[in-house]
This record gives C-alpha cells, structure tokens and sequence, in this order.
C-alpha cells in the first residue's frame, strides 16, 4: 500500500517537474526571440537641413524612430541659434532608429547619397554653413568601414560628376533638437519651404526608391 502511494507521489512529481521545465522553457525562448526582433541599431546622418532628410527617412521601411538633432561641435547642449550661426561645429543632423532584419545600414547610406548632393561642401541649396555639411557620423567600426566602402563605391562608379566631399567621422555626441523641430514636415506641410523644398524631395524619392516605403506611406 505504502510503496503504490510512493510510487504515485513520485509519478506526480515527476510530471510536475516536466511541465515546470517545458513552461520555463517556453518562456525563455519566446524571450530570446523578442529580444532578437526587437535588437536595433542607430545611425546618424547629415545632410543639410535636417527637416528634410527627416522627412524621408520617416517614411522608409524599417525605420522605427527619427530624431533631429546636432552632432560633432564642441559646446554642451547647443541651441539652433547657436548652430545656425556656423561657430559651434555642429551639423544638423538625424539620428534614425532601425531594424537591420528590415533595412541594412548599407541601404541606409544608399538613400543617403541620393537625398542629398555629398559634392557641395559646407552647403545643400541655397543653406549654406558648416551644420550644413554633409557628413556620416558613424557609431562604431562595423558601420565605419561600411561607410568608407560605400563612399569609395560612389566614387569608382562616377555617380557624382564632381568629388564626393562628405565627412566620415565617429559619433562623439549627439543632442536632440528643440521640440519644434522634430516631425516638422508633417506638423508645417504648408509653410513655404516645406512645399518648396521639401516635398520635391519627397516626390523623388518615392520615384527612385518606391521598395523601400512603408506601405501607410505610399500616398502620403
């Protein structure tokens, strides 16, 4: 009697142990997949006004969050006036969030070298100033010798008529801009330079890199 009552405790215990480590299990692999789709990587990028590249870069695939920002001066916590008056050596710049299962860092600074003329130095258009220099801060080894393969690339194929003068430099600091900047085409679609300036950009891009739009963006 003693020893099938044993026996039974036993049985139990062994299949509540089995259905303890099956659960234990199960949660530790749904966390290592959540964790590997959720793994991101930032890159930060300038190219002129950063209301534009920001414009752009919102709407491609892959891309999780935009920030405006500045990047590569010397002073803590630049304002935009201070930016704006070229002394500083910060550039406007974006930092983009992404998903590199989506979107590679590699077809990041494709649509770079596209939204922006890289042989202009210290000017995009009519902006002109050193935080307006086109320029790749990159944020670690790996997406610096992509950077550097990428701009040789460019430069062996003759996109550009003239040389390619963007700086490639590691990311030493990076302040998000006052809030106004950030999301400002979408929140100022009818201000002047909005339609003039950016909305072309926005149009080309969507003719030359249609693949790479989020699909809620298509007809935005």
């Amino acid at each position: 009697m003693h020893s099938k009552f044993g026996k039974a405790v036993t049985r139990l215990f062994l299949i509540f142990f089995t259905i303890m480590s099956m659960t234990i299990n199960l949660f530790a692999n749904t966390a290592k997949e959540d964790s590997m789709q959720t793994k991101t990587e930032k890159a930060t990028l300038g190219g002129g006004c950063f209301w534009c590249i920001e414009a752009i870069y919102e709407r491609v695939k892959g891309v999780i969050d935009v920030s405006s920002g500045y990047a590569g001066g010397t002073i803590p916590n630049p304002t935009y006036e201070q930016v704006c008056s070229g002394n500083t050596g910060y550039a406007e710049v974006i930092q983009i969030e992404f998903d590199p299962n989506i979107i590679s860092y590699g077809e990041i600074l494709d649509i770079f070298w596209q939204i922006h003329d890289p042989t202009t130095l210290n000017r995009q258009g009519n902006d002109v100033g050193t935080q307006y220099r086109s320029v790749i801060f990159y944020h670690d080894e790996n997406q610096k010798q992509i950077a550097l393969k990428s701009k040789r690339e460019l430069e062996k194929n003759k996109v550009f008529d003239n040389p390619v003068v963007t700086e490639i430099a590691p990311l030493k600091n990076f302040y998000r801009a006052e809030k106004y900047h950030q999301n400002y085409y979408d929140n100022n679609r009818t201000q002047p330079y909005c339609q003039l300036v950016i909305t072309p950009k926005l149009r080309k891009f969507k003719k030359h890199f249609s693949e790479y739009l989020k699909d809620h963006k298509i007809k935005d």
